[in-house]
């Protein structure tokens, strides 16, 4: 479509006005998202929802962003896969149960919050009503804990809960921007009344069904954040390390090992070999000294000991690592624990080490960070010969919380669990039963929740020893002589919750007995953010509160997320709706990828490589940018380039040429209503196609597919069909009627098959000439266009844009305008071609200026352009 020749449609009537002279996108998230507000155009009518019955009904489980910072490029990215599955079947006549949720709650919130006001918690500090931050305002990222004022654990609380709505106004901000169709009357937060509820409520229902327990056990810790840490928070980092060769003593002589954690010798309760290497058989059963401090030491059998890592025989501390654990507890030795919450060594040395020059050398580790005592004991250890050879460097993995900066650390805690599968075969092929149940998009997806679940080592942990989250809702006894009974929880009734038991009184007692011998004490830690998390089908849903909203929406129709969250969010939420009804919450999961930085490595902001939205979608629009995130398939990464986002130029260039077509096409008057040219019926026949094609894409969720089908056809609808009937749509000849209104059909089709990609281009043409929002217009039939289309088919405008090219082609290469007139034209083509295209002679005739036109059978299409003498010139 050129702009010669183009109608005057400034006047055009619209909806909401005239069409512009210049349509933009500048402006139009604005002064759409503020009609949509008002006219509810995405408001999920629960009156006429559950009169339409459930299978009327589609209802997304929506991924809570964690409210503190900022959103950045990926949030948009996958928030915008499942716009697109939300729009689409809103468009199919579906009650839409679209929410949003913020996730408030746990270890990130605590550290901007620290940052932010240069606050720290401390819980032994009394509440003050009026407290005023000392700080407000930017990061103050290199704010040391030790400068940041201790406060109550109620104030820190309070500053958690005042900086996280603030965020989250910035949030639903940039998802308005962005075009969510969110209804915004359905929002939660994981740490508002409702959420609590749920949480605390599910919990003591995993309790009393002995799926929620406490044990004393090892614990992966965090020094930094002093918090127990779960299997699925890990991630493995290369670190520096060193193989430190030392000696054990025996009756029959030294045993030789190799260590990267010569600190923990204190710690040593055995060692171990496997049990068919024949160079430490005869030592089995037998003991041995440890350097240094002399404490005897069993050596023994067990498979998970490797003959060809180091020497082959290896030293068991409580704990090093995860195999200490399994040894430990498999082995059933004893506990000698030397490393504190704090990461330092514990100032009084295990009971083993008994004799006087153990105990001198344990005062020079104590008190000691891990790294300070591992040289403090390398200089203990060449003292006393032990060390046999210099420590060689080495590169290994070692476990991190994925939100810290620190090794992890084993610890000795008492803690909260929730069964998973790991200890129990049954519920573990239950798990995989249901995610078999599941339509994963993309499919192999399901095989990363199944690999998560086979290598499960443990329970859920889902106590963290933090202040703003979840209270966990139980209380303790404390026994005539002071000691906590924590072997007979006091739980609370229904009726109390949500209740927080460092403030409220346990059941049955009065405040004045609070930490008294016998009187109660209230449990003080907060459960995982992923334990409420979970919960998001049944927070939004109205689980034990809303019965009849419950049943209309779950199980979801779909769980939208990222493929990095599938060991968290996807799994925990299946295992708590397990439990608690014995099905899958959804019956689809939709798995984004991940974005990666022109170098092909994912944007974190550990990397430093993330791009935040909000200048992007300035820049470039919103519509530009959701059309470069439909552009990449489910569970496919895309790369993103902020100094060269290319394929976001092209969704620009995209949505303005769908507001120019627009104001084309409407710019002429509208003809008869049936289409009767063979051109025209042809185009629609195509189109018919393409929403065929579209309508299956998107219900198999492959948003990309329905977007690249669309817009292929979109492109040549503009480039050659347009072009080919403007004259005639244009004229008061015959067939002008149909012109405009196949043009009319497929404009209203077009726009349709483009609003859930790029909302507020289509809607801004669509209150040109309809009334209502084309985000609640029917989705395009098929059908209804074939009818149209009668019994045509693609393959004269196919074949005619064929012939369209060759003379573009012929003028260019003469070096002539497009608007030079032709004497005479020879179109060449196979029978069946050449017969269609005939058909639409007079239009070609017409785009040409083309005096003469003949047709001639051939082998292949060409054309042969013989222009007049006044175009040569």
């Amino acid at each position: 479509m050129t702009d010669a020749a183009k109608p005057d449609a400034s006047t055009a009537p619209g909806a909401f006005g005239t069409i512009p002279d210049k349509p933009a996108l500048e402006g139009l998230e604005q002064v759409w998202d503020a009609r949509w507000r008002e006219a509810g155009t995405y408001h999920f009518d629960r009156e006429a929802a559950l009169a339409a019955g459930r299978s009327a009904i589609y209802s997304v489980d929506t991924p809570p962003p964690t409210a503190s910072g900022s959103l950045h490029i990926g949030h948009v990215f996958s928030y915008t896969h499942t716009d697109i599955a939300a729009r689409f079947q809103r468009m199919r006549g579906k009650h839409v149960f679209y929410p949003m949720g913020w996730d408030d709650n746990g270890l990130p919130t605590e550290r901007r919050v620290q940052n932010y006001y240069g606050v720290r918690c401390d819980p032994s500090l009394p509440y003050q009503p009026d407290f005023v931050p000392p700080y407000e305002g930017g990061d103050n990222k290199s704010s040391r804990a030790a400068d940041q004022k201790p406060i109550s654990r109620r104030n820190f609380i309070e500053l958690c809960a005042r900086l996280t709505i603030e965020d989250e106004k910035q949030f639903e901000a940039l998802w308005r921007d962005l075009g969510l169709s969110v209804d915004w009357k359905q929002t939660y937060r994981t740490i508002g009344d409702e959420s609590l509820f749920v949480s605390q409520l599910a919990f003591l229902r995993n309790v009393e069904r002995g799926e929620a327990y406490q044990a004393l056990a090892p614990t992966l810790w965090d020094v930094t954040f002093r918090s127990a840490v779960a299997q699925a928070e890990l991630e493995d980092r290369d670190q520096p390390g060193a193989f430190h060769t030392l000696s054990f003593h025996g009756d029959d002589g030294e045993v030789v090992i190799a260590t990267t954690r010569p600190e923990l010798i204190p710690a040593c309760v055995a060692l171990v070999a496997h049990p068919s290497d024949e160079r430490y058989k005869p030592l089995f059963g037998k003991t041995v000294r440890t350097p240094v401090f002399g404490v005897e030491v069993p050596v023994l059998a067990h498979h998970l000991a490797e003959p060809d890592k180091g020497t082959g025989i290896a030293m068991v501390c409580t704990f090093g690592d995860i195999t200490d654990v399994t040894w430990w507890r498999e082995l059933d030795l004893p506990t000698r624990p030397i490393i504190g919450f704090d990461g330092r060594i514990l100032s009084d040395p295990p009971e083993a080490i008994a004799s006087d020059e153990g105990k001198a050398a344990y005062a020079q580790l104590a008190g000691k960070t891990v790294f300070s005592a591992k040289q403090a004991m390398v200089e203990l250890l060449k003292a006393s010969g032990d060390l046999l050879e210099d420590p060689k460097p080495i590169t290994h993995p070692v476990k991190f919380y994925e939100k810290g900066d620190r090794p992890l650390e084993i610890v000795s805690t008492r803690q909260w669990y929730i069964t998973n599968g790991a200890r129990d075969p049954e519920l573990a092929e239950r798990l995989i039963e249901l995610g078999k149940q599941i339509d994963w998009h993309p499919e192999f997806m399901r095989v990363r929740f199944e690999n998560w679940v086979g290598g499960l080592s443990g329970d859920w942990l889902v106590s963290r020893q933090r202040f703003f989250g979840v209270p966990i809702p139980v209380w303790y006894p404390v026994d005539e002589q002071g000691e906590t009974d924590f072997e007979n929880p006091i739980l609370p009734a229904r009726e109390q919750l949500p209740v927080d038991p460092t403030i409220d009184t346990a059941p049955g007692y009065d405040e004045s007995q609070r930490g008294k011998a016998g009187g109660f004490v209230g449990e003080t830690d907060i459960l995982d953010t992923w334990a409420t998390s979970s919960l998001t089908p049944q927070i939004v849903g109205g689980w034990e509160r809303d019965p009849e909203l419950f049943e209309a929406v779950f199980p979801y129709d779909l769980r939208p997320q990222g493929q990095d969250i599938i060991r968290t969010w996807l799994f925990s939420t299946l295992l708590r709706a397990q439990l608690e009804d014995g099905v899958s919450p959804w019956s689809n999961a939709a798995i984004s990828g991940f974005i990666v930085d022109p170098d092909r490595k994912k944007m974190s902001k550990s990397k430093g490589n993330v791009v935040t939205p909000a200048d992007i979608l300035r820049q470039h629009g919103s519509d530009a940018v959701r059309y470069w995130a439909a552009s990449s398939r489910l569970g496919t990464d895309a790369a993103f380039d902020p100094q060269n986002p290319t394929q976001i130029k092209i969704g620009r260039r995209l949505a303005i040429k769908v507001l120019n077509a627009a104001k084309f096409i409407l710019g002429f008057p509208e003809g008869e209503s049936e289409v009767t040219e063979a051109l025209d019926r042809s185009m629609l026949a195509q189109l018919a196609e393409v929403v065929a094609d579209a309508t299956t894409a998107l219900e198999g969720y492959d948003h990309a597919r329905a977007l690249e089908t669309t817009e292929r056809f979109f492109w040549t609808f503009c480039d050659d069909y347009l072009e080919l009937v403007k004259e005639r749509a244009y004229s008061d000849g015959p067939g002008a009627g149909s012109a405009a209104a196949a043009l009319r059909i497929a404009l209203s089709t077009l726009l349709r098959l483009f609003a859930p990609f790029v909302p507020f281009a289509t809607e801004e043409a669509w209150s040109w000439f309809q009334s209502g929002s084309v985000h609640t217009a029917a989705w395009p039939s098929a059908d209804e266009v074939r009818t149209a289309a009668g019994d045509a088919t693609p393959l004269v405008l196919t074949a005619t844009s064929g012939v369209l090219v060759g003379i573009r082609g012929a003028k260019t290469s003469a070096k002539a305008s497009q608007k030079a007139p032709v004497a005479r034209a020879v179109v060449t083509a196979p029978e069946d071609e050449l017969s269609a295209i005939e058909q639409a002679g007079h239009d070609i005739r017409a785009v040409g200026r083309i005096e003469v036109l003949d047709f001639a059978p051939g082998e292949r299409l060409s054309v042969e352009v013989e222009l007049a003498d006044e175009s040569v010139a």
